[in-house]
């Protein structure tokens, strides 16, 4: 889906994806072992053209959001949601940062409070929700910052390092309540 608004914070603000961002930095990042640790992307070598195949499907999507997270007038990385569960009114969040030279800079968790507040202000869902890798210790803090309680532990449903060990997966969410309340302290 396409929404227009700039998502505006304090050090980013969130823009949707363009294909003109599909270039071969995005592929790099992709293909990057540090950066796509945690991805399932990272099971098949990426190319700007299946980057610009995969923005283009999302952009088209009744049900999901991508968007640029924007650091000192850089495409620094992104963050989705969705699915959007249309009955429900839930949905997924992922995010990465694929610029290295920009991590534990705060980047994350401050996407992370743009995007929840997108969700649950303009399209008044009740939930959010993200799952990461036990090892992910900063998307954990990321989540935890932006108040998501740790619902469950998946125990070993995925592969870490390519295939040879298993790990848990961890499972936060957000409630619109939840969120309310906290904005109001």
């Amino acid at each position: 889906m396409i929404y227009n608004e700039i998502i505006n914070g304090q050090k980013i603000y969130l823009r949707m994806l363009e294909l003109d961002d599909c270039k071969q930095y995005y592929a790099d990042w992709m293909n990057d072992k540090a950066v796509n640790q945690y991805l399932e992307s990272r099971w098949t070598e990426q190319t700007p053209a299946r980057i610009q195949d995969f923005v283009k499907s999302i952009r088209e999507s009744t049900h999901s959001y991508m968007f640029a997270i924007i650091f000192q007038n850089r495409h620094v990385g992104n963050i989705k949601l969705g699915p959007i569960h249309p009955i429900y009114k839930y949905a997924d969040i992922g995010y990465l940062i694929g610029d290295r030279t920009v991590w534990g800079l705060g980047i994350a968790t401050e996407a992370i409070s743009l995007i929840t507040r997108f969700g649950f202000e303009v399209l008044k869902l009740n939930r959010l929700q993200a799952g990461c890798f036990e090892q992910n210790i900063g998307s954990q803090r990321a989540l935890q910052k932006n108040n998501y309680t740790l619902e469950c532990i998946n125990r070993q449903k995925a592969f870490l390092n390519y295939g040879d060990t298993y790990s848990d997966i961890y499972q936060y969410a957000i409630l619109c309540d939840e969120w309310n309340k906290m904005k109001e302290a």
